[in-house]
């Protein structure tokens, strides 16, 4: 302990700041099954790690929303990166970054794909997308859409080999429209874009327009019509979703006060760090989901060892696992995953380290996302044990921290860091989320005691 400063009573405080490794295993929430006996696949799997560390920290339900709302990633992350109060720029923004695209700011823009589809009594549904081996079509259906682009004042820009494409409308500022990629294929057909607020009507108007004319490009195609006669069914319509416009935005350390970095695994994410101004480490998945974790931990230290002071660590396997309907195949990814959190034992104490999911992909049912409870666990030098010594939804609801929803993730993962913001000082001009740990200082330089 070290002694008061001139004047004061209190010890001067020891710098006990921690780091905190976030690993989100998308999708892990679900539902109960018959065929696991009630359980929910993280309740029926064997997961020793995970159960230890359940036993050594605290535990509670991840809502990220609350009750009833089913989040996509994107926002979920976006809300739990302390982002909930920042207008979120559309995913179609955050898919393009992560591609390697430098999005303009100011321009509407919106993710497009090539659709199959089906007419009946005056509607357009959709009945399929661009299969892997449809590279070189896609291609050169995408390209034969440059005059209808050019009509209409758009560019694309291609995002990969499955015929899809950063569609920006030039001269459109806000890009607040709805989608006209259905989504839910069976029950809604291909949809009319719509403004969410009266600025982006002329946006959404002209992308109606364009998408009509590009049917009927897509549709008098010659590769669409050699399609046709190999028996395979045309890429005839572009839809488009999560629309938006990039604008600026704070950065993840002026909002929230510490540098961050993220493991990432897929374009989402990388966009997610480019966006925010986090340090990226990109790590392709690989089939081994145990081998796959194993890695990222390692990534993960490597950036605490760099300087960042949050890691965010993501696997897409679990969402996977959920949407395959197959309950005993997200059981076994869950328990495949669990090997590979090993080293979470050994970063748990020098580190606040949380395992959690940024939803519920139940793996049966007629449904793609919920806002059933997903398992929340703590773990770190800290950290007060409670009563749960299993992982999974019915045992972490019995955990000290209750619901929690994801804006109120990080303000309670920083806490138990030991750098909880204190409310009422102020050092910087916006709030943090965290003690921030480099406000700007006075400038000038120190020039000593006055002299005699």
């Amino acid at each position: 302990m070290r002694p008061p400063g001139y004047g004061e009573g209190q010890p001067r405080l020891d710098d006990d700041r921690m780091p905190v490794v976030l690993v989100v295993l998308d999708g892990l929430g679900d539902r109960p099954v018959p065929e696991l006996g009630g359980r929910t696949p993280a309740e029926a799997a064997h997961t020793p790690v995970l159960d230890e560390l359940a036993r050594r920290g605290a535990s509670g339900w991840h809502l990220p929303f609350g009750w009833g709302l089913a989040p996509a990633s994107e926002l979920a992350h976006w809300a739990m990166f302390g982002f909930v109060d920042v207008p979120f720029p559309g995913r179609a923004v955050v898919e393009a970054l992560g591609a390697g695209i430098d999005v303009p700011y100011g321009v509407a823009a919106t993710h497009a794909a090539l659709r199959t589809s089906r007419a009946d009594r005056g509607l357009v549904w959709l009945t399929g997308r661009t299969a892997r081996a449809d590279g070189d079509d896609a291609a050169a259906l995408l390209a034969g859409l440059g005059p209808v682009l050019a009509r209409h004042g758009a560019t694309l820009q291609p995002l990969g080999g499955r015929g899809e494409a950063l569609l920006l409308l030039d001269g459109h500022v806000d890009g607040a429209v709805t989608d006209s990629d259905a989504f839910f294929e069976d029950r809604h057909p291909w949809l009319r874009p719509l403004p969410t607020r009266p600025s982006a009507g002329p946006a959404a108007e002209a992308l109606t327009s364009l998408l009509l004319d590009a049917r009927d490009v897509l549709h008098a195609h010659p590769v669409n019509a050699a399609r046709r006669e190999r028996g395979l069914p045309p890429l005839d319509v572009l839809t488009t979703k999560w629309s938006g416009s990039r604008d600026p935005i704070p950065s993840f350390t002026t909002a929230v006060g510490v540098a961050g970095g993220m493991v990432t695994s897929t374009r989402l994410y990388r966009g997610l760090a480019a966006l925010l101004g986090m340090t990226g480490l990109h790590i392709p998945p690989v089939p081994d989901v145990g081998a796959d974790l194993a890695a990222r931990l390692h990534a993960a230290g490597d950036l605490v060892a760099g300087g960042a002071r949050f890691v965010h660590v993501h696997t897409k396997a679990t969402d996977e696992a959920g949407h395959t309907k197959q309950p005993l195949a997200k059981r076994d990814v869950i328990e495949a995953a669990d090997a590979g959190l090993a080293a979470l034992h050994e970063l748990a104490d020098r580190a606040v380290v949380c395992v959690t999911g940024d939803h519920a992909t139940p793996s049966t049912g007629g449904v793609l996302h919920t806002a059933d409870p997903t398992p929340l666990l703590v773990a770190g030098p800290t950290v007060r044990p409670d009563a749960v010594t299993a992982f999974g939804e019915s045992h972490a609801h019995a955990g000290w921290y209750g619901a929690v929803r994801a804006a109120e993730l990080l303000p309670l993962l920083f806490g138990h860091a030991n750098r909880p913001v204190f409310l009422g000082h102020r050092a910087t001009p916006g709030p943090t989320v965290a003690l921030p740990d480099h406000p700007e200082p006075m400038p000038g330089r120190d020039r000593g005691a006055p002299r005699g």
